[in-house]
């Protein structure tokens, strides 16, 4: 019996792994088309025009060169 199951084992075997697609680009988010121009979203301004800026939820930030410009806060006032 032991040498059925090693047999059995053996004929097991795995082929190729299934293709898994990779995401797309957000590359594409960054340009906005207005008519017959394409407009760029923010881009840093140390790098340069083509490296664009991370939206974060109150800042942004470059990740190549690291700069991070944070956006004002709304200050509240209590109601009295």
């Amino acid at each position: 019996m032991p040498e059925e199951e090693k047999d059995k084992k053996k004929e097991k075997r795995q082929g190729k792994k299934p293709h898994k697609n990779k995401p797309t680009s957000k590359r594409y988010a960054k340009y906005k088309v207005e008519g017959d121009r394409l407009t760029r979203e923010k881009f840093c301004p140390r790098c340069g025009p083509g490296i664009f800026l991370m939206e974060g939820k109150n800042r942004l930030y470059c990740g190549k060169c690291h700069y991070t410009s944070f956006e004002k806060r709304e200050i509240k006032k209590a109601k009295e």
